[in-house]
Parts: C-alpha cells; structure tokens; sequence
C-alpha cells in the first residue's frame, strides 16, 4: 500500500507516493531538510540533495572500508 507525501517547492506542491512502511522515515528525514508546512526555495532542495549525497557517499566508504578489512581477514 502507497502513502503520498507533498512538499512545497517554489510555490508549487509536488506530492509522491511511497510505499507505507517508508513513509515515516522520509516524512522525518523531510521535516529535518525542509519546511514541511510552507514553501521551500530551489536552492534549499538542491542544498537538501548534496547533503543526502555526502551522507551516502561517507556511507559507502564506511561500506568500503569493513570490506576491505574483512577480505585482509580472510
């Protein structure tokens, strides 16, 4: 089952459907980066991008990093 969440991006609102069981977490994650009940601005989304993406990529280098001292292990 789908749930739809909107947000208010330079005066127009963009909603998208995601699965239930994700929609708490993204509605939380939403709440930290924008302003969920007004409008957001496109430099505050793009802003909102690049520190989700610096956080995936300290993710995948921690990923990584385990990787590599498991196959040193083996």
């Amino acid at each position: 089952m789908s749930k739809k969440i909107g947000l208010h991006i330079g005066g127009r609102r963009f909603d998208v459907d995601v699965e239930e069981h994700f929609a708490a977490f993204l509605s939380a994650q939403m709440a930290k980066d924008f302003n969920v009940d007004g409008n957001n601005d496109l430099k505050l989304l793009l802003q909102a991008y690049v520190r989700k993406n610096y956080e995936l990529f300290l993710q995948e280098k921690k990923y990584q990093d385990i990787l590599e001292k498991i196959e040193k292990e083996l």
